[in-house]
């Protein structure tokens, strides 16, 4: 599959799995704001992994409701996107904003730090 293609598809395929969580009436899912963050299709449209992060709720249970509520977000898929073959979904939990939370925190300590130290020698800031 050319690199264009599958990241059209991997683009269009994220709109409708956002789309589709919108949709989700378990409460493990609906109550946690599910985000997708990105999806990764094979060259052979076999399989699918989606990329999500919650900002809410217990991460077990998101990902149980999610696993469960894989076959109606595929039907979605299946209906709205113009595929020969709907991948099997695998969703898989994003730490990329909680990684760039804690970098943030870190480097906002860091700064205070520096501040402090210069204060106390007396430097001004620069």
């Amino acid at each position: 599959m050319a690199k264009h293609r599958a990241g059209r598809i991997n683009d269009e395929m994220q709109k409708q799995v956002a789309e589709a969580m919108r949709e989700i009436k378990d409460p493990r899912v609906a109550e946690a704001f599910v985000s997708v963050t990105a999806v990764e299709v094979t060259p052979d449209l076999k399989f699918a992994k989606i990329y999500y992060s919650s900002l809410r709720g217990d991460k077990k249970e998101v990902a149980k409701g999610l696993s469960s509520s894989s076959g109606f977000v595929r039907g979605y898929i299946s209906r709205n996107m113009n595929l020969r073959i709907t991948p099997e979904l695998t969703f898989v939990e994003d730490h990329s904003i909680e990684h760039g939370a804690r970098i943030s925190a870190l480097m906002k300590q860091v700064e205070e730090e520096s501040k402090k130290n210069a204060a106390e020698r007396g430097e001004e800031d620069v």
